[in-house]
């Protein structure tokens, strides 16, 4: 049965470069899950977007004397092409600034407000006497008072990922001139998340698929007491409130409020695109659907508390439908150490894309994905893995099997003869590992469909060993014939499998196979060009590095204090 499945991306902040990081802990986890579900025929909506009201866009537009508008749009521009190269697939890929966005995130506060879970508070706010002006979020910054970090932003600790307030910070001080800023009172719109510990809790312990730290960060959360929390903001940078709220036109809606609305904003802006304005509630509305909210582990309470809080708090006639699940990736580290553009440390994206091919670097950041803790992308890793299994296993295995039917049979599918207990073998493993990366995707357990992949080249490999069908090919060339009509049918069997990982090999792998049409229209199914096929010559599909690459890519970097770059 055709399912409904939307991909919901976090947003990034439109700041700065996007760097590996992005890709590895959100945007390709995504793309080869929207890609698999797309091959199986499934009603697919990818969707995110660049966070452009995000504090540290502000700040950098401040730095820059620029307006905010400014620095958003050239980093959302990067990555939009970033995106491109990579080869993820997005329905839409937007941004916070559009006038959809701002409609439909007005339309959710007056929905939660009438509904009663809005209620005006005076607060006590860090005002800054230099600038004279209300500071949120990153414009200020002290240390936390749970993992004592000393640069926690206003909103957030980045080091244990904890939400916070300005006032818990301790030695608070505004980041643009160090000064220490005095609190005083302002007005805000506040959300009562408090209301909610009892029906979010009950969700989250249902989901027993949850991954562990995701249930368990939720849970923890709850047990601590969900405080209610500011919606509104002393700024100028961000989507207006609804015109029908007084006294609030200087204010604007809190990004963390926002920002979250983007997931249903880039689904409606979506379907107006496409001609069907009613086209997103297939996701939104129909309770089968499901939706993934695929998001670094810092993003977890925003996902798995405030969105799922705030969708119930909205709920009426036409209620949205709650996250089914939030497959939160941990980080992904550099030569051991943080990604840090402070300390410009690290790789961008569009760098590593100007060197390497974009399978590569898609392979290896999905063999080590950080699905349950940190993983590190380390350059003699990278070479080993691309050298010694992308090249060497799968492509070797590809390379092999069409070669020979080149050499021997004039590039034309033989007709199979006789079978034998490897040959049984080698299909029966075709079948199986059709369903069991299957299953593992679906499951998203990303890393270890991938090795079920690699699994089946070994499998390939070994196979045309024991057959040894450049002995055959002496004696019997139905025999040889036969080995390398299985071996193609294995090939076909890893160019499906291949799609939702390495889309250009499988591209290049479906037109050596003289595949009809564009791949991603066969279907999660194994179609083997039968016997008397033309094959044209095979084309190469992935690429060697020299070992020297290593050493030129550690040579751009200075270690960081702490790390073992090696």
């Amino acid at each position: 049965m055709t399912e409904s499945i939307l991909v919901a991306v976090a947003w990034p902040y439109a700041n700065g470069e996007p760097h590996l990081g992005h890709i590895a802990g959100t945007f390709l986890p995504a793309d080869i899950f929207a890609r698999y579900h797309r091959l199986r025929g499934n009603r697919v909506l990818m969707v995110s977007g660049s966070d452009m009201h995000g504090t540290p866009t502000a700040l950098t537009a401040e730095r820059e004397g620029v307006k905010p508008e400014v620095v958003a749009t050239r980093y959302h521009e990067l990555f939009v092409d970033t995106i491109n190269r990579f080869r993820v697939e997005f329905d839409l890929y937007t941004h916070t600034a559009t006038p959809n966005h701002a409609e439909v995130a007005q339309a959710v506060f007056t929905n939660i407000q009438k509904n009663g879970y809005l209620y005006e508070k005076t607060e006590s706010m860090p005002y800054c006497l230099e600038e004279q002006r209300f500071l949120s979020d990153r414009f200020v910054e002290g240390t936390c008072p749970i993992c004592s970090f000393q640069k926690a932003g206003g909103d957030q600790c980045d080091d244990c990922g904890n939400t916070l307030d300005a006032v818990d910070l301790i030695d608070i001080r505004c980041v643009a001139d160090g000064s220490v800023p005095q609190f005083r009172e302002t007005d805000h719109y506040v959300f009562k998340l408090s209301a909610f510990s009892d029906q979010l809790s009950e969700w989250i312990e249902s989901k027993e698929f949850f991954r562990p730290q995701v249930r368990n960060m939720s849970l923890s959360m709850i047990r601590d007491g969900l405080p209610d929390r500011a919606i509104t903001r002393d700024i100028g940078w961000g989507v207006p409130l609804p015109s029908q709220v007084e006294g609030y036109e200087q204010k604007r809606i809190y990004v963390w409020f926002e920002a979250v609305i983007g997931y249903l904003s880039a689904s409606i802006e979506w379907a107006k695109k496409s001609g069907d304005e009613d086209a997103w509630k297939v996701w939104w509305h129909d309770p089968d659907a499901k939706s993934f909210y695929f998001i670094g582990k810092d993003n977890t309470p925003f996902h798995a508390i405030f969105w799922p809080a705030m969708i119930m708090a909205g709920a009426g006639d036409q209620a949205l439908n709650l996250p089914y699940d939030v497959p939160a990736n941990e980080y992904l580290n550099y030569e051991g150490g943080a990604f840090s553009k402070s300390r410009q440390w690290g790789i961008s994206a569009g760098d590593a894309l100007d060197r390497y091919d974009s399978d590569a670097l898609r392979y290896y950041m999905a063999a080590t994905m950080p699905e349950t803790s940190d993983s590190d992308f380390n350059w003699r890793s990278f070479l080993a893995r691309n050298n010694d299994e992308l090249v060497a296993t799968l492509g070797n295995f590809v390379h092999r099997v069409l070669s020979m039917t080149q050499r021997n049979f004039d590039g034309v599918v033989a007709e199979r003869g006789d079978q034998d207990e490897a040959d049984q073998e080698a299909l029966d493993a075709c079948a199986s590992a059709m369903i069991d990366v299957a299953t593992q995707i679906e499951e998203r357990h990303f890393r270890e469909g991938l090795r079920l992949i690699m699994a089946l080249a070994q499998t390939g490999n070994r196979y045309l060993d024991t057959q040894a069908p450049w002995k055959t090919a002496k004696t019997d060339m139905v025999r040889t014939g036969t080995t390398l009509s299985i071996g193609i049918e294995m090939a076909s069997t890893l160019r499906t499998l291949m799609h939702p990982y390495l889309p250009d090999g499988a591209e290049k792998l479906h037109r050596s196979l003289a595949g009809a049409g564009q791949l991603n229209e066969i279907g999660w199914t194994n179609p083997t060009p039968s016997a008397g096929t033309q094959l044209p010559k095979p084309l190469p599909i992935f690429k060697k590095l020299d070992d020297e690459m290593v050493d030129e890519e550690l040579a751009r970097h200075e270690t960081p204090e702490g790390s073992q770059a090696s």
